[in-house]
């Protein structure tokens, strides 16, 4: 009988062989200090054309694919095709820090947390950018006073049963499914009598490589566009800004 891995991370990727291997030696790194071989990696690639899904075979990836323009279809195939009991979701261009599935293992197995996010840190930072976040963090303080308070994303985490009982990403919204995913998850923890928790200890490093496709000031210059995406449903929008750039 196949040992059940204690962890899937999801990691949706299109055309990302620039970082895939950055992002996978970070997993393979945080699967020492909870045994490397409770961990299974699952890479979604999406409309690739490039060397992702060989590059992340190389690094012991299962493969799945998804060609839609989706964000949460994509992570959804992900998490269908999970072994795990612990479902962790991160994207290609970023890293997890070396401790990070053993602080989710602590805080799932506490009983207290129905599961959570991390905060993320660009990997590198300028004047435009600290803007950009604030312009976005702004923009963004309405829909989060709605969903009580900040929730945060960057890396999904919780138990594969819950995330299928809350219905997983849902594939009407082509942005902002992160943050209605965590306001359903949390409003499911709260029934249960459990928390929506953040990493303490732990974060995920991100590439600023939409700053260095776009520009630094891009999201401040073209605040039509911003808020065009910040609706969840705008199919347009979102395929100019993530989905048709590369």
């Amino acid at each position: 009988m196949t040992k059940r891995p204690k962890f899937s991370v999801v990691i949706p990727a299109h055309n990302e062989e620039q970082y895939i291997g950055k992002c996978l030696r970070s997993v393979r790194s945080a699967a020492k200090y909870v045994l490397p071989d409770t961990v299974e990696i699952i890479v979604v690639a999406n409309r690739c054309n490039d060397r992702t899904a060989e590059i992340a075979a190389q690094y012991g990836a299962r493969i799945a694919e998804n060609d839609a323009k989706c964000i949460a279809a994509i992570r959804n195939t992900g998490a269908a095709a999970a072994n795990g009991e612990i479902l962790v979701t991160l994207d290609a261009d970023s890293m997890m820090t070396k401790y990070s599935l053993r602080e989710i293992r602590e805080l799932l197995g506490s009983g207290r947390y129905i599961g959570g996010g991390a905060n993320p840190k660009f990997d590198r930072m300028s004047l435009g950018i600290a803007f950009s976040a604030l312009y976005v963090a702004v923009n963004l303080l309405p829909v989060m006073i709605r969903n009580g308070g900040y929730l945060s994303g960057a890396m999904f985490w919780c138990r594969k049963t819950d995330f299928d009982a809350v219905g997983g990403f849902d594939e009407s919204l082509v942005s902002l499914e992160d943050m209605d995913f965590a306001k359903r998850l949390k409003a499911y923890g709260k029934a249960a009598g459990k928390r929506y928790g953040t990493l303490k200890h732990s974060y995920v490093l991100t590439s600023s490589r939409k700053f260095d496709e776009f520009g630094d000031w891009y999201l401040i210059k073209n605040r039509r566009l911003t808020k065009r995406i910040f609706t969840g449903r705008d199919k347009q929008a979102a395929d100019t800004f993530y989905y048709d750039v590369r």
